[in-house]
C-alpha cells in the first residue's frame, strides 16, 4: 500500500510541477523585421500521394522571401503518385526552389538516411524539417526568422498538433498527442527539455555537422527528433529553445485505425531504452508506472494491495491533474477538450500505455510498409 501510494504520488507530482511550469515558457510575439535567415526545409517522404497536394499547398502559401528557402524532399522509394505530384508542383511553381532527391539506405533508419542526404547538399544557414502528411502555416518561416534574430539559439522547437475529426480513435490520439506537446513544453519550463518533433524542428547546419549528426543511433528506426535534441544539448544547453507561438503550428493527422495506432506508439516508445537524457528516462517511467497503476488498480484491489476507495480516490486525482495539463495546451491550440471523451479516454488509456510499453519490449512494427524488429 505505501509503496504503491508513493509511487502514484510521484506521478501526481510530476503532473503537478508540469502544471506549474507550463506558463514558464512565454508566447512569442512577432515583430516587423525585415527576413534574413536563410533555411533549407527538408522532408522526407514515403508513398504520400494522399497527403502531398496539401502540403504542397500550404508550402505555396508561405509568406517568405522565395530567395531565402529551398525545400528538399527525399523520396525512400515510393510506389504511388507522389513523385509525380512533386514534378507537376515543380513545374507549375517554378519560382520555389524545390529540390526532389532520391534515399539511399545506408542504416536501420530511412528517415535518418534521408535527412542526412539532404544536409550534405542543403545551402542555408538553418535546417527545417517537416513531414509530408502536415499542414504549414503561412507566417512559418517569418516567425521562425523572427525568433531567430531576436534570439541565441542553434535549435528551435516548436509545436505540432492533430487536425481530426469528431470520431473517438481521432480524439483519443488528439489527448495522446496533446499530452506529449504539454510534456514537451513544461520540459523546457523546468528548463530541462527531453521531447521534440521532427514535425517542427530548426537546427543549424553548422551544429549538426558539429555534433556529428545521427551517428551512433541511425541503428534505431525512430528517434531522428530526439536523439538530435540530445545532441544538439549536451553542445550547448542554454541555445535550444522553444518557439511557443500560434503562427509556427505545424498540423498533422492521426492514423485511423487501432492498428495504424498501436504500430505507430510502439515506433516512437522503441527508441526510448536508448534514450541518454536521464531526467526524459525518469520521466517516461514516472508516466508508465502511473498509468500501470491505475490500469492495474483492479488486481490490487482484488488482492488487497489496496482498498476499492483508495483505486478510485488514484483515477479521480489522476482525471483531474491530467485534465487540468491537457486544458493548457489545448487552449493553445485552440481545441476544445470533449469531457465525454476525456473520461472514456482516460479510462482506456493506462491499458493502451501498458499495450504499448509491452509490444516495444517484445513486438516488432510495421511503418510505411516495412517491419522494423527490436
Amino acid at each position: 500500500m505505501i509503496v504503491v501510494s508513493i509511487l502514484f504520488f510521484m506521478y501526481i507530482i510530476t503532473i503537478g510541477v508540469f502544471i506549474f511550469v507550463y506558463d514558464k515558457v512565454q508566447v512569442f510575439t512577432r515583430k516587423e523585421l525585415k527576413s534574413k535567415t536563410t533555411f533549407t526545409v527538408v522532408i522526407p517522404f514515403r508513398n504520400e500521394g494522399n497527403n502531398l497536394p496539401k502540403l504542397l499547398a500550404s508550402i505555396g502559401s508561405l509568406k517568405y522571401s522565395k530567395e531565402l528557402v529551398e525545400i528538399l524532399f527525399i523520396d525512400d522509394d515510393s510506389t504511388d503518385s507522389s513523385v509525380k505530384i512533386l514534378d507537376i508542383f515543380a513545374k507549375e511553381n517554378t519560382q520555389i526552389d524545390l529540390i526532389l532527391l532520391k534515399n539511399e539506405r545506408i542504416s536501420n533508419s530511412p528517415k535518418k538516411d534521408a535527412i542526412a542526404a539532404a544536409l550534405k547538399i542543403a545551402n542555408n544557414e538553418w535546417i527545417i524539417t517537416t513531414d509530408a502528411d502536415c499542414i504549414l502555416p503561412e507566417n512559418w518561416l517569418k516567425t521562425i526568422d523572427n525568433f531567430i534574430q531576436q534570439n541565441e539559439c542553434n535549435m528551435i522547437v516548436a509545436p505540432v498538433t492533430y487536425s481530426t475529426n469528431k470520431s473517438f480513435l481521432h480524439q483519443f490520439q488528439l489527448l495522446d498527442f496533446l499530452s506529449l506537446q504539454a510534456s514537451t513544453v513544461s520540459g523546457f519550463g523546468l528548463q530541462n527539455p527531453f521531447l521534440c518533433n521532427g514535425a517542427n524542428l530548426a537546427y543549424k547546419k553548422e551544429i549538426f555537422e558539429k555534433v556529428n549528426g545521427f551517428e551512433n543511433n541511425n541503428a534505431i528506426a525512430s528517434g531522428d527528433d530526439v536523439f538530435l535534441l540530445e545532441k544538439f544539448l549536451q553542445f550547448d544547453s542554454s541555445k535550444v529553445t522553444y518557439l511557443k507561438s500560434h503562427e509556427v503550428i505545424v498540423k498533422t493527422f492521426p492514423v485511423n485505425t487501432f492498428s495504424e495506432l498501436v504500430h505507430q506508439r510502439v515506433r516512437w516508445a522503441s527508441k526510448t531504452a536508448n534514450y541518454n537524457l536521464f531526467f526524459g528516462k525518469l520521466i517516461g517511467v514516472l508516466i508508465v508506472v502511473g498509468n500501470s497503476i491505475i490500469a492495474l488498480s483492479p488486481l490490487l484491489v482484488l488482492y488487497e494491495v489496496i482498498s476499492s476507495s483508495t483505486a478510485i480516490s488514484f483515477f479521480l486525482m489522476k482525471l483531474f491533474f491530467d485534465y487540468v495539463l491537457l486544458q493548457r495546451m489545448s487552449r493553445f491550440f485552440k481545441q476544445k477538450i470533449s469531457v465525454t471523451n476525456y473520461v472514456s479516454s482516460s479510462l482506456l488509456y493506462p491499458y493502451f500505455t501498458l499495450l504499448i510499453v509491452l509490444k516495444s519490449l517484445f513486438s516488432n512494427y510495421n511503418w510505411k510498409g516495412r517491419t522494423f524488429k527490436k
